[in-house]
């Protein structure tokens, strides 16, 4: 028989949705319901969380599982055609995989750093460094490869 109480965390960094507080949450514990530790409101990881300028680089760094970020705009036609199929991605792979991003009109830093030119540009990481890139809408097959 095996010992399932081996550290098998998965730590990353997440900012509330309501408080904006940094918090360190385990998504290996995901269904444990965590919530943030200021404002108490729940921490979710079955949507793409945003982030940006000023939170990129230490919360994709900060991450122990694969991080799938989608660089869009709210005005984009297909990156809004993207989004369920995103949303849907991040609900099927909570725990496994961090779904994030980044609003490109709102946070031109992070853009620029990574060269996007075109969106909607989604980007893999493993251990805070880029791993794969895709320009344009993506299917399911597509964001399965980008973080495989």
């Amino acid at each position: 028989m095996t010992n399932d109480t081996q550290d098998n965390s998965k730590p990353v960094l997440l900012r509330c949705e309501n408080c904006a507080t940094l918090n360190r949450v385990d998504l290996a514990r995901a269904s444990d319901k965590p919530k943030c530790a200021k404002c108490a409101t729940p921490i979710s990881f079955d949507h793409p969380l945003s982030v940006t300028d000023a939170d990129f680089q230490q919360i994709v760094e900060g991450s122990s599982v694969p991080v799938l970020v989608d660089f869009y705009a709210d005005w984009c036609g297909p990156c809004r055609a993207m989004a369920p199929t995103l949303n849907t991605f991040a609900a099927n792979h909570s725990g496994e995989v961090l779904v994030l991003k980044v609003d490109t009109d709102a946070n031109p830093l992070v853009s620029a750093r990574f060269g996007i030119r075109s969106i909607p540009t989604l980007i893999s990481f493993r251990d805070g460094k880029e791993s794969k890139k895709h320009v344009g809408a993506a299917d399911r097959q597509k964001l399965r490869d980008l973080v495989a």
